[in-house]
Parts: structure tokens; sequence; C-alpha cells
């Protein structure tokens, strides 16, 4: 008889406790230790043998420790007789590091994929890529799920659509920000930002009209919030009344957590739990987080029964 084990590493213990109660399974505790020289131990707690098994890990801060985890959880589960390992990755780290953009220079994503799959994944699930092509980097069975309905649920709860102009931050998300304004009927803009460096970039010209209106920036990930910051003081120039970011990951590394708090042209940011909020980050009440639980749920459930996981965004 098939069964279903849910395990979760050490990044995703909330996010996990949701889904595991949504689904009604108890999690499976893989008893991560860590030696006193950094090395990291592993062993699951029950029999798994022959069990469909769905590892949670989302690879954020610390990025290279989590992968460690989550690799070290899959090769256990594999040695233990799993008779599939799906990994669950909220957030894809080494996502944008996806192609050679210099010379000499690795495409990371890539090398995550191999380890992944060379580590004993049967299937890899996660949310929200940052460059659709990573799912080529597989030779096994991926699924890119979309936060998108969480955050046009939120959006139309919470947000006056009477005067709204939905912006993408750069010219890479302009497919993203389109869907959102197809369902809401409404017109979008777009930022001409220009990369001066490694998580440095400055918005330059606005492409559409904001004057007068409320705005929701839309994006996949928010890292340092000195784009975010740079695109709202620009918005704001150009005569934009309150303006609201969303994204799916809140990544909020280094300065975010105060440029956030800071920023008085901001009103809110709104992203999911695919990463956890420092306790610095819970502090700023601007930022809101809304649970991807049930999007992973019911994929994990419609994948241990096969049943179509596109249908879920359709």
């Amino acid at each position: 008889m098939r069964r279903i084990v849910l395990v979760s590493g050490s990044s995703s213990i909330d996010l996990a406790n949701k889904i595991s109660d949504l689904l009604g399974i108890s999690l499976v505790d893989p008893q991560l230790v860590r030696f006193a020289n950094g090395e990291i131990f592993c062993e699951i707690e029950k029999n798994v043998r022959g069990a469909d098994v769905f590892v949670i890990q989302s690879l954020c801060n610390p990025v290279n420790d989590n992968l460690m985890e989550l690799l070290i959880m899959i090769d256990a589960l594999k040695r233990a007789s799993a008779d599939s390992i799906t990994a669950v990755i909220p957030h894809y780290g080494y996502s944008r590091q996806d192609r050679k953009a210099s010379p000499r220079t690795p495409i990371s994503a890539k090398l995550v994929a191999d380890l992944l799959t060379v580590a004993g994944s049967s299937r890899v699930v996660t949310m929200d890529l940052h460059a659709g092509q990573i799912q080529g980097f597989f030779n096994i069975p991926f699924d890119n799920l979309y936060a998108s309905p969480i955050l046009l649920d939120y959006m139309l709860d919470n947000i006056n659509l009477d005067n709204l102009v939905l912006v993408s931050p750069d010219t890479g998300g302009v497919d993203r920000v389109r869907w959102y304004a197809k369902k809401i009927q409404k017109d979008i803009a777009l930022i001409d930002k220009r990369r001066t460096g490694r998580n440095v970039a400055k918005a330059y010209n606005i492409v559409g009209d904001v004057t007068g209106k409320d705005v929701v920036i839309i994006d996949d990930m928010i890292d340092t919030a000195g784009t975010l910051v740079e695109a709202v003081n620009t918005l704001k120039e150009n005569g934009a009344n309150k303006i609201y970011a969303m994204a799916t990951h809140g990544v909020f590394s280094g300065p975010a957590a105060k440029r956030i708090a800071e920023c008085d042209n901001l009103d809110s940011v709104i992203v999911t739990d695919t990463i956890p909020l420092t306790d610095e980050l819970s502090k700023v009440d601007k930022i809101k987080v809304l649970s991807s639980a049930q999007v992973l749920s019911k994929t994990i459930s419609r994948t241990f029964n096969h049943d179509s996981v596109s249908s879920l965004f359709l």
C-alpha cells in the first residue's frame, strides 16, 4: 500500500507544519545534527521503505547550509529505500545564476540541479523560478508553481482597484505583470532599470502613465530592497499616489529591513512565506506575509495521487 511521508529541513519548519496540518500527516523528524567542525549528520527517525517522501526545504539564508541539509536528507532517504523522493523547494537558491553573464563564470543553477538529481531526487517542486529555463536543467520531472493566485486574492480583498496601475520593475517581469492586469482589467507600466553591479540597479524612466494613480509593483523576489526603493521613489516623482509592492520571495538580505522601514513613499510590501522572516524583519509593520501552504499542500496531494498540478493555476 502506497503511503506519503513529509520531512522538513530547518529552513522551512513553520511552513512544513502548516502543510502537515492541511494534509493531516505528521512530519517525520530527520534528526539533523551538526558536528563541532560544521559537518551535518542526518538520521531519519521512522521507516520510509517504499514510501513516497516529500522533503520540504527552502534554499534561503544560509543558502549553502540549507542546500547541504537538503542533499544529505535526500541521500539518507535514498539509502533508506524510499520509493520516490520529491524535493519541495519553496525558494530555489542560486536561481539568478542561470547563464554565463560574463567570461569564466559558473552556471550555478545548473550545478544545483545536478546535485539534487545525483543525490537521489525523483522530482522537484518549487515556486516562481527567477528564470524559467532552469526547468530545462533537470532530467527529472519538475513543477514550477505560481504564487500569483495567493497575491491576486490579497490584491482583490485589500487594495482599491478603481484607480490602479500595475508596474513591472524591469522588462523581464512584464509577462508576470500582464497576467495580473488581464485578470483585473488594469493598465500596466514599466520601469526602465539599468543594473550597474551585483545587487545594484538604477531606475531611470517610467514607461506608462502613473500620474495620480495607485500603484502595485509586482516582482518574483525582493533581495536588498535597493531596487525596490529606487523604483518607489521614481514612481512618486512621476506622480503616483499609494505605492504597494508584491513579490513571491522575500529574500530581504542585508539592509532590506532598514530600507523598507524608512521608505516613506512605500505603503506596504506583501510577500509569501517561501522564506521565513527574521526577528528584525518581523518587526517591520510594512511587511505582510501570506501563506503558500495551501498551494504546496494541494500540489503534494495531487503529485502523490497522480493528478494534474497545472490545473491549480488555470
